[in-house]
């Protein structure tokens, strides 16, 4: 019993611990019990009966249709690590800066602060609901097996990362407004890189999306997060108009990196709204 109790513990640690380095410089606005309680204004996970549920089934093996595209596959896996430097190394360049505590220190201490107080708002409705995951329940193999055993003892709803990807968008578009399409867009992906890689019912990230919403409005009361973001977009703009900074560009395993909104890669027959490389265009 003990040692369950100590695995719980250190799952749920991970919800809201960023990185190793982060984490000890990392200075919240807010702590877990001042953010919005998911449990007091979001239902709770679905039951096992419900219509809802039947969704989640039905989404789980959309997810696994996603894994036969390679390109798809791989950002989900590369979604699945878990951190600042993830959120780093995949939004730079939909943000259209390379950003990093050396030459962008501003945007990062907001950016490290900012998503430390959002992703604590996952720690109390995991620990209370401790919903098994899709990966366990189906007794199937994820997209990533080395995560596999310690998230068993983890609960599924909400998404920690799910609230981790939303915030990070939520907080980079409002430093950069003009590039809040493909922030958006990559946010919603990441998302979505959860149901793929087998982790998460759809259910989870939804929550997921709309707690991250609510605990983003919150971190607006604090005059300290207030301060500091008023910094980060004089920073942006400052670069901006000096040209300084390059943008970074994400790992892909093929050379297309233009996506759909809904985050599924787009081919030369997609039609709508796509974002290529960064850039949101449209298809007739």
């Amino acid at each position: 019993m003990e040692k369950n109790r100590f695995s719980l513990l250190i799952a749920l640690l991970t919800c809201f611990t960023l990185s190793v380095s982060a984490q000890s410089e990392a200075q919240p606005y807010f702590t877990a019990p001042e953010m919005p309680d998911m449990q007091k204004f979001l239902p709770e996970p679905p039951d096992t009966t419900s219509s809802r549920f039947a969704n989640d089934i039905m989404q789980y093996f959309w997810g696994k249709t996603q894994r036969l595209n390679a390109e798809r596959a791989e950002i989900a896996k590369r979604d699945a690590v878990y951190g600042l430097e993830t959120i780093i190394n995949e939004f730079s360049e939909p943000f259209g800066l390379l950003i990093s505590e050396e030459g962008t220190p501003e945007i990062y201490k907001v950016l490290r602060d900012g998503l430390a107080t959002c992703d604590s708002v996952c720690r109390i409705p995991k620990e209370h609901y401790m919903r098994r995951r899709p990966f366990s329940r189906f007794n199937e193999p994820t997209l990533v097996p080395e995560q596999e055993e310690a998230h068993l003892t983890n609960g599924s709803y909400p998404s920690g990362h799910t609230i981790l990807g939303w915030s990070a968008a939520l907080l980079m578009t409002e430093i950069n407004p003009e590039a809040q399409d493909t922030l958006l867009a990559r946010g919603y992906m990441f998302g979505d890189s959860r149901i793929i890689a087998g982790y998460h019912w759809q259910s989870d990230v939804d929550a997921a999306r709309l707690a991250a919403s609510a605990a983003y409005a919150k971190l607006h009361t604090s005059e300290r997060f207030l301060q500091q973001m008023a910094k980060a977009r004089k920073e942006f703009a400052d670069l901006k108009a000096a040209k300084v900074g390059t943008p970074v560009k994400a790992q892909t395993t093929a050379d297309s990196h233009a996506y759909t909104v809904a985050g599924t890669p787009a081919n030369d027959q997609t039609r709508g709204i796509v974002i290529d490389s960064g850039r949101k265009t449209v298809r007739k």
